[in-house]
């Protein structure tokens, strides 16, 4: 690992300003960071630690939840108002990593997770995403693990957090502040497809960093269900996921929320699919005509084309889930 310097942040100005005059980044659970940078994928000269800042607390004013970026996965999951009032990021955050590291990681980190594509993550390979113009590794290799929807001739990477597929569907706003200020995003922009520029994960400039995560009231209390399709039971990352959300009255289907994870360079919203929920019957020919209509600009490579019939097949499933609940 190449040698840095560690700072503690007193204050988000300190913490900014000490990531704007140098090659920085900031630290919190470092989950993620630090096996980057064992593997020689991110080399900082700094490493800048926020856990003092004050952005830990989970709160619910005028039925808006507010989130703290340094909250802990673990925190978050068990959360009595988070699974009473938003079950599904609670299922979410459970589905992701194991305890040991949700003991550590936190949601602004969560948020800012890279891909764990094995070209990324070898620096003897081609990756645009790490070095911009090299190549992608992934498009003519072993392709297994890679996106059907959004991908570019530049990268096919995915997204790999769970957490951030349940906040795409609950229509989450970010709070950032930076150089210039504070700021809000709706958490569906945050994160970029990969485009001409795979190197950019999300939206966010430089300095800038995330104090928390806003939550609107919402009436997906009920039926809701995460599903994550692996390799093995714990400790990886999803091959396809689904976040599934419905409001069912009167056995009529009144509101949908459908996201998933492990298809795309960001989670992947089925705004579509939704749609085509919306005043149906919740039964099995309803969510297999919404996953019909979900998969319509998916695409495959060499070595994922079993992720056309897994991923239908997995929002399926999720809704029946979610339905029977």
């Amino acid at each position: 690992m190449k040698p840095f310097s560690f700072v503690k942040a007193t204050n988000t100005r300190s913490a900014i300003d000490a990531v704007l005059k140098d090659n920085a980044r900031f630290i919190a659970g470092g989950t993620n960071l630090l096996d980057l940078m064992k593997n020689g994928v991110m080399q900082p000269d700094k490493l800048v630690d926020i856990n003092s800042l004050p952005w830990k607390d989970i709160t619910v004013a005028n039925g808006t939840m507010h989130i703290g970026a340094l909250a802990l996965n673990s925190t978050v999951a068990a959360d009595k108002q988070v699974k009473e009032l938003h079950p599904l990021l609670s299922q979410a955050l459970l589905a992701g990593a194991s305890q040991q590291l949700r003991n550590m990681a936190t949601v602004g980190g969560n948020m800012m997770q890279r891909t764990r594509c094995s070209y990324f993550y070898d620096t003897a390979m081609p990756c645009n995403k790490r070095n911009p113009g090299s190549g992608c590794g992934a498009i003519g290799g072993f392709n297994r693990m890679h996106a059907i929807f959004g991908a570019s001739d530049q990268c096919i990477a995915v997204h790999p957090s769970d957490m951030c597929v349940a906040l795409t569907a609950l229509d989450a706003t970010v709070h950032i502040s930076g150089p210039k200020g504070e700021r809000k995003m709706p958490f569906g922009d945050f994160h970029r497809l990969p485009g001409n520029t795979p190197e950019k994960d999300n939206n966010l400039d430089k300095g800038e960093l995330i104090t928390g995560v806003d939550i609107p009231a919402s009436p997906f209390t009920k039926n809701v269900y995460y599903l994550k399709v692996r390799d093995r039971a714990s400790y990886a990352f999803a091959l396809v996921s689904v976040a599934a959300a419905l409001v069912i009255e009167n056995n009529i289907i009144k509101d949908a929320r459908l996201a998933m994870g492990g298809v795309a360079h960001k989670p992947w919203r089925l705004t579509a699919a939704e749609k085509a929920l919306i005043g149906k019957t919740p039964e099995e020919a309803t969510f297999r005509a919404a996953a019909n209509v979900a998969m319509q600009s998916a695409k495959a490579y060499e070595y994922n084309a079993f992720k056309l019939q897994m991923a239908p097949n997995s929002i399926v499933t999720a809704l029946l889930k979610a339905a029977a609940v």
